[in-house]
């Protein structure tokens, strides 16, 4: 994990963190007052080397260099049973006991011994480290340093500080518990958040469609709330931040087959609930605006929104057209004042991929691109059926509709995947339902988009809201 990603990690679940940290450090500290207080007692001794009674004074060297050479050998003689089994047996605790209560150490290059002892108890505390310094010291002197034949010990240990009772206890220590807890509880938060991350196979916006997928991100529409009531936001909003999104996806989708007169696009998205059918509609609203031509075809014969969506009487379609029932003509409904042609999905059949992937649709499609500058398409979602993929290979290509943490990632990558086998073009992305944290990332201020109610037109007065909550 690079900083980069470390940073939108910590970002994103700065929540769980946290929590994790304090509840870490409250953990820590309870642990603290449940556990039995320790008491340690030390003691320290001085090692003396006498020259003038040493049997090998080459092997002592001199002085100092001779009792560092004894220090470091005694540290490991303070825990022998030699020493300890006799403290025991006075003291009526088990040798095994006593040997984890009681440690020495020394400072380096140095020729002081401490020996500490700790116990519940802090009078026990205190005394077991004085019996265990007054066996060290009779051991040392009277058994090991004692030459044969000599009444004096080349070595004496002189004490330099006795034991004392501890006032205050040596563990557990509040301070170090919270803070290991603390550090604990954040090692968990972020292991939890990385596994979040890799667990999470959502799209999270604009960001995440670019690192990971080749098709280009033609545009993104934020989210506001209430669009199943007035998904027509172009009309209703007619200044609102989403509105201009689709101003924007309409200048973008300009340069895609630049140069072509007449293009015919489907929009889908690979499972439902994304925004396509919201999406779909809005553009060829904007598009229409422009003075262009516009057919938009509602080619989702499953689940068909756009009548609804624009207000229109869905009876009468593209089914009706494709069987022979009605003409062409008859089908196209005027929408607006900017020659915008809609065509309803009309009566749903029993086979519906079969009437899309017919003679009769591809005539169709032809037919408007030859009177319109754009043909757009809704279309069923690519997963769950091949009605999408039908429709794409007989137009431009796919403009293709994911929804900002709710679209799986592992769904549009299959869906492109199904593309390339077919050989069809994904055209674009469009992003749906982003979210920003500010209230306006616009140079001009957050009053520069006005959510203004319409009075002109085709639609109803008021505000509404941008959720895309559509198949």
């Amino acid at each position: 994990m690079n900083p980069l990603t470390f940073t939108t990690v910590a970002k994103k679940n700065w929540p769980l963190l946290l929590a994790s940290f304090v509840v870490g450090a409250l953990g820590g500290a309870g642990l603290a007052t449940v556990q039995a207080p320790m008491f340690t007692s030390s003691t320290q001794v001085y090692v003396s080397v006498d020259l003038a009674v040493s049997q090998s004074a080459n092997d002592l060297l001199q002085g100092g260099n001779a009792a560092e050479q004894r220090v470091r050998s005694y540290l490991d003689l303070v825990t022998k049973s030699t020493v300890l089994d006799p403290v025991a047996d006075d003291l009526g605790l088990t040798a095994a006991d006593l040997r984890r209560q009681v440690s020495a150490s020394s400072p380096s290059r140095s020729v002081l011994i401490d020996i500490s002892a700790t116990d519940p108890d802090p009078v026990l505390a205190r005394d077991i480290a004085d019996r265990v310094r007054e066996r060290f010291r009779d051991v040392v002197e009277n058994e090991i340093e004692r030459p044969a034949g000599s009444g004096d010990s080349s070595v004496t240990l002189l004490v330099t500080e006795p034991a004392e009772i501890p006032e205050t206890r040596s563990s557990p220590s509040l301070r170090t518990n919270v803070v290991i807890g603390a550090m604990l509880g954040l090692l968990l938060g972020i292991s939890l958040a990385v596994a979040r991350l890799l667990l999470d196979t959502r799209l999270h916006g604009v960001s995440d469609v670019e690192s990971s997928f080749a098709p280009p991100v033609v545009g993104s529409v934020p989210f506001v709330k209430g669009t199943s009531e007035r998904p027509l936001i172009v009309r209703h909003m007619q200044h609102g931040r989403a509105a201009e999104a689709f101003r924007t996806i309409r200048a973008n989708l300009r340069f895609i087959d630049h140069g072509v007169a007449n293009r015919a696009f489907v929009v889908s998205s690979a499972q439902q609930s994304e925004g396509k059918s919201t999406t779909v509609t809005n553009l060829a609203v904007v598009l229409s605006e422009t003075g262009a031509r516009v057919a938009l075809v509602d080619g989702d014969l499953r689940r068909p929104r756009v009548a609804d969506i624009m207000g229109l009487e869905g009876a009468v379609g593209l089914t009706d057209v494709l069987i022979g029932r009605f003409e062409l003509d008859d089908a196209l409904q005027e929408w607006g004042t900017h020659g915008l042609a809609v065509l309803p999905a009309g009566s749903i059949p029993p086979n519906p991929s079969e009437l899309l992937g017919s003679s009769q649709m591809q005539l169709l499609i032809e037919t408007l691109t030859a009177r319109y500058d754009y043909v757009l398409i809704d279309a069923p979602p690519v997963l769950p059926v091949a009605d999408a993929t039908l429709l794409g290979a007989v137009t431009n290509g796919i403009l293709m509709v994911v929804a900002s943490k709710r679209s799986r990632r592992t769904d549009l990558a299959a869906a492109l995947r199904a593309f390339d086998i077919a050989g069809i073009r994904c055209l674009g992305v469009v992003v749906t339902m982003t979210r920003s944290k500010k209230k306006s990332t616009d140079a001009y201020g957050s009053g520069y988009y006005r959510e203004a109610p319409v009075t002109t037109g085709v639609g109803v007065s008021g505000t509404a809201a941008l959720g895309l909550d559509d198949d």
